[in-house]
């Protein structure tokens, strides 16, 4: 999952709604999905190419339909990855720590040469 795949997949109302719908309706077909937007099929399925790349969805051929589900661990985890990114996740960012503490570190160092 790239984080910026899912923000830009989100960043459209017709995706999120996509998203919303799957997440609350269960699998549908791509027909019923676009049955409830007033879009071109062939806009559809643009949005859906572009959530299955984000890997906010993804799809199941039954027969002949294309049969849609939310992915929903996808976005659980861009959710977490935004809240680390600020420091309010419950998960530690270790690589944005370690930068913080080599910062830190080399200021220390600067300081104590300049006195020196």
């Amino acid at each position: 999952m790239a984080l910026d795949d899912v923000l830009r997949a989100l960043s459209d109302p017709t995706r999120r709604e996509v998203v919303r719908l799957l997440a609350r309706s269960g699998p549908m077909t791509a027909g019923g999905l676009a049955e409830r937007f007033d879009l071109a099929k062939s806009t559809m399925s643009g949005h859906f190419s572009v959530l299955r790349q984000a890997g906010l969805i993804v799809s199941e051929r039954q027969g002949q339909c294309i049969v849609y589900s939310a992915s929903l661990s996808v976005l659980e985890e861009a959710m977490a990855s935004i809240l680390d990114g600020f420091g309010i996740g419950g998960r530690t960012n270790t690589r944005v720590d370690d930068r913080t503490n080599e910062k830190r570190a080399a200021d220390r160092r600067a300081e104590s040469d300049h006195r020196r």
